[in-house]
């Protein structure tokens, strides 16, 4: 760790964003908290379609029994696009892409809502 930086134990990490009480560490130095602007934007496209594996046992199960037919039914679900998350302070912006998930979204808007809760107490540095 740099020796000119504050050593706080840090509370809060996204990414490679670290927040401790009172500093926000950032791979290209270190900023207070106080006052900054965190958002986050969730881009996740999600893509819905008969599975491979739905459609090769319909193809071999279609001729012993009508049944197989029901295999068209599995689903895949693919994600595509990212999270992202930045944060904004004086003279300072940095962002940050998180993968698509099921609850990556759901996350990243939990992280940045104690972020934000953390800068609004913050003491001034």
């Amino acid at each position: 760790m740099n020796p000119y930086l504050p050593a706080e134990p840090v509370i809060l990490s996204i990414g490679d964003i670290a927040v401790s009480s009172s500093y926000v560490y950032l791979p290209h130095g270190c900023y207070p908290l106080r006052g900054t602007v965190w958002t986050v934007q969730d881009s996740t496209q999600v893509y819905e379609g008969i599975s491979t594996a739905g459609i090769v046992l319909t193809i071999i199960f279609v001729w012993f029994c009508l049944l197989g037919l029901l295999f068209l039914l599995m689903k895949d679900r693919r994600y595509s696009g990212f999270v992202a998350i930045s944060v904004t302070g004086n003279g300072f912006h940095h962002a940050v892409q998180l993968p698509p998930g099921p609850q990556t979204g759901a996350w990243a808007a939990h992280m940045v809502a104690q972020a934000r809760g953390m800068a609004a107490v913050a003491p001034p540095v």
